[in-house]
């Protein structure tokens, strides 16, 4: 059939990390028969902030062929076991939403059930002792995970990786370009489309044209070919996601080298702070509507552990979506797709699933509708999904000490996060809502447990006696504590096996 007639052109528009990640997987993947094109202007900046990453980072950059000590040492990257947040909760709380397993479970219960029912007997510690992830990050150490031993904590330590995002992308473009990807210099001024449609080729500021059979719009949030040449609508999530501007900012490394992200409630927003092997990165983000740009580069810059190396770097940003990731033959991955705040270091995560709902859909010449309304559905119930997580943090909260937190904490909230809520509040159950469902139950019950959402446990877990629950719960964190003190540090680590060089002085 014509319909499964394989295209040819793939034409990537816009550089950046969704850019170069879209180009190496599929120069990866697609390896014979193909032509792949990626345009951008250096004339144009990139946003480059995220450089915070989640665990299945680590399956992407194995698909894409990417070998992971060298990307450590080109993109100065350190390792993440988690994210602590500090005064989201209350001013002075601190918690950690680590990867991984919880403790061990009793039966089907899960470790947070027991916790639940020690706390309510006044028996139990910090819910952070009881997983190793969130132990050893607070000592600042890491190893790779041991499956060798898997009755031991250490077989389920789960992690990420911090690391510089221009860089990121520097690194997968010369892989990309090795495998035979063409990068065009140029800036993007129209994009022509045929009678039914669809966009024949794009014409750049020197007059040149670049045609393609399929479009991937990796430009930003300027959207040139899914927002302007198709004028593919935009759902705004402003009324539960308030913070609307950040302002990014490097500054020297401090040691120790942590091995989590931080984030820092502030009155009207939060501050990450992101450790590289060579600097670390922060950043505020804000609510323009509660906060003035002066006030939070003040709160940014007086809140930094080392000396400033650039003035900060304003962005601004529309918290939402895309009516349609995929129209035509154009799909948008990245920001052109949508943004939601780096909060739980979301950021490259969706470009990542963008460009494999990609792969797992790939056209033929006849673009069929049901392979684009599928890419599309998931496209819906993953921002959703993961905005729903986000807004659940601004949500469970005491705090009420500005404008901006009493908003939060008693606005409404969509259906499907407020269902969500009164689930744990009953007892602390959770059930995954589909495959594509990003954050699992241990993620949910670290965040809405820190967050002080008040939850009842589930009720068969007073099946188990008292006393034995005690001292299994005693054994579990003297274990967690035990296998923590033997990892060593996280420089330890990156000295040994992945210290970076230094990067060629600037002049």
């Amino acid at each position: 059939m014509a319909d499964n007639a394989p295209i040819r052109k793939i034409t990537i528009v816009g550089g950046g990390t969704a850019g170069w990640m879209t180009a190496a997987m599929l120069s990866k993947l697609f390896v014979r028969g193909y032509e792949i094109r990626l345009i951008e202007s250096d004339e144009i900046g990139i946003v480059g902030v995220g450089e915070a990453t989640i665990p299945a980072i680590r399956e992407f950059n194995q698909l894409a062929g990417v070998d992971y000590v060298e990307m450590v040492k080109a993109t100065q990257a350190t390792f993440k076991l988690g994210i602590e947040f500090r005064n989201w909760k209350d001013i002075g709380s601190s918690y950690i939403h680590g990867f991984g397993k919880i403790g061990q479970d009793v039966w089907w219960l899960h470790a947070h059930q027991l916790w639940l029912k020690m706390q309510a007997l006044g028996k139990a510690k910090h819910f952070d002792h009881y997983a190793l992830n969130c132990v050893a990050a607070r000592q600042d150490r890491f190893c790779f995970p041991d499956p060798r031993n898997p009755g031991s904590p250490i077989a389920g330590l789960d992690y990420a990786f911090h690391f510089d995002a221009s860089l990121y992308a520097k690194f997968l473009r010369g892989q990309s370009e090795a495998r035979g990807v063409t990068r065009i210099e140029g800036r993007i001024v129209e994009a022509k489309q045929r009678e039914d449609g669809f966009v024949d080729h794009v014409v750049l500021s020197d007059g040149r044209t670049v045609d393609g059979d399929l479009f991937v719009d990796c430009s930003g949030m300027r959207a040139l070919l899914i927002g302007q040449a198709l004028g593919v609508g935009y759902e705004h999530w402003n009324k539960w996601l308030l913070c609307d501007r950040a302002l990014a900012v490097p500054c020297e490394s401090v040691a120790p080298l942590t091995p989590y992200t931080r984030s820092t409630a502030h009155g009207g927003g939060w501050q990450w702070r992101i450790p590289l092997q060579h600097r670390t990165g922060n950043g505020h983000v804000y609510s323009s509507a509660h906060v003035s740009d002066e006030d939070a580069a003040e709160t940014l810059l007086a809140n930094l552990d080392g000396k400033p190396l650039a003035d900060p770097r304003p962005v601004k940003f529309a918290p939402g979506k895309r009516d349609r990731a995929w129209e035509k033959n154009v799909v948008a991955i990245g920001l052109a797709s949508g943004f939601l705040e780096p909060l739980e270091s979301t950021s490259i995560h969706l470009i990542q699933t963008g460009i494999l709902r990609l792969v797992a859909l790939f056209p033929g010449q006849g673009f069929n509708a049901a392979d684009i309304a599928e890419y599309n559905r998931q496209h819906d119930f993953e921002f959703t999904d993961v905005r729903d997580f986000i807004i659940a943090h601004y949500k469970v909260t005491e705090r009420e000490d500005t404008a901006f937190w009493r908003y939060l904490k008693h606005m409404d909230v969509p259906d499907s996060l407020a269902e969500r809520l009164a689930l744990f509040e009953s007892s602390a159950r959770f059930f995954q809502h589909g495959k594509a469902e990003l954050f699992r139950e241990e993620s949910w019950v670290q965040v809405l447990i820190g967050q002080g959402l008040k939850m009842r446990h589930d009720p068969m877990v007073d099946m188990i006696d008292p006393g034995e629950l005690a001292r299994f719960m005693d054994d579990m964190v003297e274990v967690i504590a035990d296998v923590a003190k033997a990892m060593p540090t996280q420089q330890e680590f990156i000295d040994r096996n992945c210290k970076a060089p230094p990067l060629p002085a600037m002049g």
